[in-house]
């Protein structure tokens, strides 16, 4: 398994940059700018890193990124974590004129599972999720 690590700062700013960086990371791994995989990641990171800015955030401490690519699986599990384990996130069914709260439908209809867990090694909670990616194009190239 190869995984990315980024803390970023719970900032909108922080997570644009969360989101930027794990669309470079999936093309530096073989699923382009793009391509579908690509587009699912960064679609899902956003939301994520968008919820724990939101929902998760605490003043003076970062959040994290991680992507873990599942070699052999043809899979890649994201990561976000923040400090705010006692919030937990919440599906919800949002009416047509709400602006919001879609978010979690979505990274569950992207992904092929999703969750959340406690935050290993520190305070806080971390919501993953899995995606489907195929085989990357560098290894398709090289057959």
């Amino acid at each position: 398994m190869t995984t990315f690590t980024l803390r970023f700062t719970a900032t909108p700013r922080g997570a644009r940059l969360a989101r930027r960086l794990a669309s470079q990371q999936m093309d530096a791994w073989g699923w382009p700018y793009g391509g579908t995989a690509n587009d699912t990641v960064e679609l899902i990171v956003a939301e994520l890193a968008a919820n724990a800015v939101t929902h998760g955030r605490v003043p003076g401490r970062d959040a994290e990124l991680r992507l873990c690519r599942q070699d052999g699986e043809n899979g890649v599990r994201i990561e976000v974590s923040d400090t705010r384990g006692e919030r937990l996130p919440v599906v919800r069914d949002a009416g047509s004129e709400e602006d919001g709260g879609r978010g979690l439908v979505m990274v569950g209809a992207l992904a092929k599972e999703w969750g959340v867990t406690d935050r290993p090694g520190a305070p806080g909670k971390t919501v993953w999720a899995v995606v489907g990616t195929g085989v990357p194009l560098a290894s398709r190239e090289g057959q």
